[in-house]
């Protein structure tokens, strides 16, 4: 009996001495984004940049080849899909492209939230690229978009150990996938008219295209990543965006892109643009162009490894921040 009542309070003592858990509220959310490292991002790239995905044309054999790349490595996560089971692909048909493009597929994986698991933060980028040229070279597109499909890759690993840990977001996450951007956006387009959530509970599109490299305005100080879209549709998100910069990356974050006066009118040439037309708030990341823009020269030894993770980490801070906020975003504008 004496032995049994020790016993009990050990138990008792080592419960009681327990740190209580956090609310996800009160977790620093530095410890996760560290999790998204150079190191895994260039091993990542160094495989889907190569040769052996050939170039990542749409509805073509590579790109088939980077979408189970994709799969397998949520699969390794154990990160969910939001189609069930082992299906991550939202199957777009040859008749959605007009015939002219083989039947290709958007790669989906998904968190689900914790306190409002009905309204969805999407982190998307385009993982297809141009093929190979009638010589036989191959366009790896490094930079566009291996740089920001990877980029996405690891924030999903980042919120996967949240989870771990007992800290699921409070809103869900889409990771998105899309194919065909190179031929005018055709997946993110049919990502929105045949959307897995409804687009009424879609809270934002984060958007990575191109985060990889220096552009030669910032040779001098390549401290910068160009932000497009973020005032478009929701100060609330241009706000918290500004304040996650300014208390975990300081990037000079340049807004000439963003001008609706910008002749290059990059807000509406990668897939958030196909969210941001039904008034979904976006931010399109984006380090801007460089000599080796849709050339076979975009490959991987090219990156700034260390740059583009902090990149990454600026994203993953802000949907952490979207999905963990009490309120949703509020649209204050509308187009």
């Amino acid at each position: 009996m004496i032995k049994k009542i020790l016993c009990l309070s050990v138990l008792t003592i080592a419960i009681s001495c327990k740190t209580p858990k956090k609310s996800i509220k009160e977790v620093n959310p530095e410890e996760y984004a560290s999790t998204i490292t150079a190191s895994e991002l260039k091993d990542h790239l160094y495989t889907f940049a190569s040769d052996d995905f050939q170039g990542r044309d749409t509805g073509k054999p590579g790109q088939k080849k980077a979408a189970n790349y994709l799969k397998n490595n949520y699969i390794e996560m154990e990160i969910a899909s939001p189609l069930g089971g082992a299906n991550y692909f939202q199957h777009i048909p040859s008749s959605f492209f007009h015939n002219k493009y083989n039947d290709s597929e958007n790669v989906v994986a998904y968190i689900e939230g914790s306190e409002f698991p009905d309204e969805v933060v999407v982190v998307s980028a385009h993982y297809d690229h141009v093929g190979i040229d009638a010589e036989g070279n191959v366009f790896n597109g490094a930079d566009d978009d291996g740089s920001g499909t990877v980029a996405v890759l690891e924030i999903a690993e980042a919120f996967k150990e949240a989870q771990k840990d007992g800290y699921q977001p409070r809103r869900s996450i889409l990771f998105l996938h899309v194919t065909g951007e190179e031929k005018g956006l055709l997946g993110s387009d049919y990502y929105t008219k045949n959307p897995i959530f409804p687009l009424k509970n879609t809270v934002t599109d984060l958007n990575t295209d191109m985060i990889g490299r220096i552009d030669p305005k910032h040779e001098d100080d390549p401290n910068y990543i160009y932000l497009i879209g973020s005032d478009k549709l929701s100060t609330d998100l241009h706000e918290l965006s500004e304040e996650m910069n300014s208390k975990y990356t300081q990037f000079d974050l340049d807004y000439t892109y963003n001008d609706e006066n910008d002749p290059n009118r990059f807000y509406y040439r990668s897939d958030h643009y196909n969210f941001a037309k039904h008034n979904i708030p976006v931010i399109f990341y984006f380090n801007g162009t460089h000599s080796d823009y849709h050339q076979i020269t975009d490959t991987p030894d090219k990156i700034e490894y260390d740059l583009m993770a902090r990149r990454a980490q600026l994203i993953f801070y802000t949907a952490w921040e979207v999905a963990n906020r009490d309120e949703r975003l509020v649209i204050d504008k509308v187009n």
